[in-house]
């Protein structure tokens, strides 16, 4: 009977822990709608930015990317900042998400002059809604989401990497297309 029970209690842990996972939104589906804390070159602003917010104006892309000050992301936030100005032509603002604290962000856009926000995501809550947390190191996956001006998802490279421009290239292609 032991055997039986332990059994059943590992099928359902097993079960449960699946059923947690979280999928990733999908092109044409709306985007999950989040708040939260920000900072900029120039402030720390602690009244949340709600992405429902910024929908309409401009087409936004969701920059995950696991942390602040570290080689890969700082060549991922500099890329986009090195080109905002093609970015913006494509009618595209930029949200960079890390599980950093506001005063970290201000400090590191401040030192490469960011031209967009960094929004703190210290729970990963937003990171795991968007299925770009990695529960082993515990850290955002870098992962990129185009938002269209509807408020949904119309790009997801959920493998997004620095080691050259390609995905940044893919990335404004696919900006172009919803010209």
């Amino acid at each position: 009977m032991r055997p039986f029970v332990l059994s059943v209690t590992a099928v359902f842990a097993i079960s449960l822990s699946l059923s947690q996972e979280t999928t990733s939104p999908i092109v044409g589906q709306k985007a999950p709608d989040f708040a939260l804390p920000y900072a900029t070159k120039d402030s720390i602003f602690r009244t949340p930015l709600r992405l429902t917010e910024t929908i309409g104006k401009q087409n936004i892309i969701l920059a995950f990317y696991p942390a602040d000050w570290s080689g890969g992301c700082t060549k991922e936030v500099c890329t986009m900042r090195d080109d905002f100005g093609s970015l913006q032509k494509l009618n595209a603002d930029v949200l960079a998400i890390s599980g950093d604290y506001v005063w970290s962000h201000y400090e590191w856009a401040k030192h490469h002059n960011l031209p967009f926000r960094l929004l703190s995501d210290h729970s990963h809550e937003v990171a795991k809604t968007y299925a770009s947390y990695n529960d082993k190191n515990q850290y955002n996956k870098r992962t990129v989401f185009v938002i269209d001006k509807q408020g949904n998802i119309a790009y997801v490279d959920p493998e997004y990497s620095v080691r050259d421009n390609e995905d940044f290239n893919r990335l404004k292609e696919a900006l172009s297309k919803l010209q």
